[in-house]
């Protein structure tokens, strides 16, 4: 009986030793999942929040929201190549020398880009089938660029510059295929104004999150913004080919010209009826453009002028850093409010709204100069921001009114091409000019006065008829 009962009792006695042993493994396999629950949640959750986000109202169902995702990507991208480039090209020096790095910098880089930033519209317009690749391929020179310049960087080469121009050809590549996307997604009911303000918006605030990551990363080393610029580009590569089919169709699209270019057709190599340029369909676009021309290359002129002259001269208690902290975040805040009032606003009155943004920065920028000191200057930066944002909101939305459906999409292309010169005008004047304050603001008013004062009786009066004419495409 007793030796029956043994391998009973020792079965029963091991299988309970087995099984506190298992219980133990079990409850160490649950603690660790419970920890990679924990760190794990926080992530899912916010990006399940995002999600949520961009694909409201229709926008993940029309592909909207796979586009304001990789703007997103684009933004957190550019602005660690910033953060590179600034620490390089401006911090690292005293005051006089970082001017002339600048100056040589704008001259290596800018100059030939605005020369080559004509040619980018008319290049993509016959790619009108392959902007999913087109954006692709932005992405990937840009993080390619990425690591030449951490090279450069770590090294001193003059590779910088080339790569640095690179850069921004591949970029305004980008923001010009983006632009002509935007409409081929539109989820019902929705303006393209609206569209384009949540693209921006969701741009702003990746910029606004990766910056203080580039900060640490620099901390780190100079070369490791760059680094994390091209994980970001990379993943971007790939985003680009999630974005829908449609966006490469080309169906029903044609070619919009500007004065300049219509200019050629007039000549003897003219053949059949002209094609579509901006001015036939309508002054409220050539207006408009022109407004917001005056507000880019406002914008430009004080990135570079107040960046010079706060780190010469701080505002009232604060460092170079803490001022020009300021200065940016006002922007960045004035920026971010005039995107969420254009979505608001919608595409009421567009020609009155630029107007008024336009006449607003204008007394800003004279009351600043008048009566210069640091919180006119940190509110001439946010109320910048605010026009800019808000009337090229406006902008489109006059876009979206004004000029026909075959060819929307370029007439896209080629303003933005244009304000991004006026931006580089800007930025130039703002870097030859002495550092008074009140001399500078003087000469940024001088600056938005000629763009309001050419364009301010063609806005009215397009706002008087109300739009009501369609314009024909000749």
């Amino acid at each position: 009986m007793a030796a029956a009962r043994s391998p009973q009792g020792t079965a029963r006695v091991g299988g309970v030793k087995g099984s506190s042993r298992g219980g133990g493994a079990g409850r160490m396999g649950g603690a660790v999942r419970a920890v990679g629950r924990a760190l794990h949640l926080p992530f899912a959750g916010a990006a399940r929040g995002i999600r949520r986000a961009t694909h409201a109202h229709g926008a993940g169902e029309s592909g909207l929201g796979k586009l304001i995702e990789l703007h997103a990507v684009n933004g957190a991208g550019d602005v660690m190549i910033t953060v590179a480039l600034a620490s390089t090209v401006f911090f690292s020096v005293p005051t006089d020398e970082a001017r002339g790095r600048v100056a040589l910098y704008l001259a290596i880089t800018m100059a030939p880009f605005t020369v080559l930033a004509p040619v980018i519209g008319p290049l993509l317009d016959r790619l009108p089938h392959g902007r999913r690749a087109a954006m692709a391929a932005a992405m990937l020179a840009r993080a390619l660029l990425a690591l030449i310049i951490s090279g450069a960087v770590a090294s001193g080469s003059l590779e910088l510059y080339p790569a640095a121009l690179g850069v921004l050809v591949a970029s305004k590549a980008y923001g010009v295929v983006r632009s002509a996307v935007v409409p081929r997604l539109l989820p019902p009911r929705f303006s393209l104004v609206k569209a384009n303000s949540r693209v921006t918006l969701a741009g702003l605030l990746a910029t606004g999150v990766a910056a203080p990551i580039g900060a640490g990363l620099h901390a780190v080393g100079d070369p490791w913004p760059l680094y994390g610029a091209f994980v970001i580009f990379a993943a971007g590569t790939f985003l680009s080919f999630s974005l829908p089919r449609k966006v490469d169709s080309a169906k029903g699209e044609d070619v919009a010209l500007l004065a300049a270019d219509a200019e050629h057709l007039r000549g003897p190599r003219r053949t059949g009826a002209r094609r579509p340029g901006l001015r036939t369909v309508g002054p409220a676009v050539t207006h408009a453009l022109g407004a917001n021309a005056a507000l880019r290359c406002l914008s430009g002129f004080l990135i570079f002028f107040l960046a010079f002259l706060l780190r010469e001269h701080p505002l009232t208690g604060e460092s170079a850093a803490v001022s020009l902290g300021i200065v940016g975040v006002a922007a960045g805040a004035g920026n971010a409010l005039g995107t969420a009032v254009g979505a608001w606003l919608r595409s009421r009155a567009p020609e009155i709204i630029i107007v008024t943004v336009v006449a607003v920065a204008l007394g800003t920028a004279v009351v600043a100069a008048v009566f210069f000191g640091a919180f006119l200057v940190a509110c001439l930066a946010a109320v910048a921001g605010f026009a800019q944002a808000l009337a090229k909101l406006s902008l489109d939305a006059l876009i979206q009114r004004d000029v026909p459906e075959p060819v929307r999409t370029s007439a896209f292309a080629r303003s933005e091409t244009l304000l991004q010169m006026a931006w580089v005008f800007g930025g130039a004047v703002g870097i030859v000019m002495p550092l008074n304050g009140t001399l500078g603001l003087a000469v940024a008013a001088v600056l938005v006065a000629v763009g309001w004062l050419t364009t301010v009786r063609g806005l009215l009066a397009s706002a008087r008829h109300g739009g009501a004419a369609r314009p024909r495409v000749a």
